[in-house]
């Protein structure tokens, strides 16, 4: 009886982990190769101030966490904080993507930089510099295609 009873405490201690060994291994190049072209699409979107194409982008349970803001949570109040984004500043910026790292079969993250300038929309202000060093938490859909569940970012400017 006590042996049972220890195997089966430690069968039922075990099953969790016998249950992650068995997921299927997220293939890493395929996972950097989405990611970076979700990354890629991003920065056109954001270039050309393409509200839906952002949007596009985003999950359904989206959370983006701009710099000195409280964070935007759920689609709606994303696409709000874009929408205040692209009224205020036309961007010219490029992303260097330091890292993409898939955590499961359907999340992963990416570390990226980016570079450029912010137009500041109506006034006579001229472009200053752009920089940002970000985290991008993705996750795939049941769509397949891979979207921001999660975006935070902070300036790597120097304070002026």
């Amino acid at each position: 009886m006590r042996t049972s009873l220890r195997a089966l405490t430690l069968g039922v201690l075990l099953l969790p982990a016998i249950a992650m060994a068995a997921q299927p291994a997220p293939d890493k190049e395929n996972v950097k190769e989405a990611v970076t072209a979700q990354l890629n699409h991003y920065q056109a979107a954001l270039n050309a101030s393409d509200l839906d194409q952002v949007m596009a982008l985003y999950a359904q349970d989206a959370v983006f966490m701009a710099q000195n803001s409280l964070p935007a949570v759920g689609r709606d109040a994303v696409r709000k904080a874009y929408q205040q984004v692209f009224a205020a500043i036309k961007l010219n910026i490029r992303f260097t993507i330091d890292e993409v790292r898939p955590l499961s079969k359907d999340w992963a993250f990416a570390r990226t930089r980016s570079n450029g300038t912010a137009t500041p929309l109506g006034t006579a202000q001229p472009a200053g510099a752009e920089g940002n060093q970000e985290i991008f938490l993705l996750h795939r859909e049941t769509d397949g295609k891979w979207r921001f569940a999660r975006y935070i970012f902070s300036t790597t400017n120097a304070p002026k």
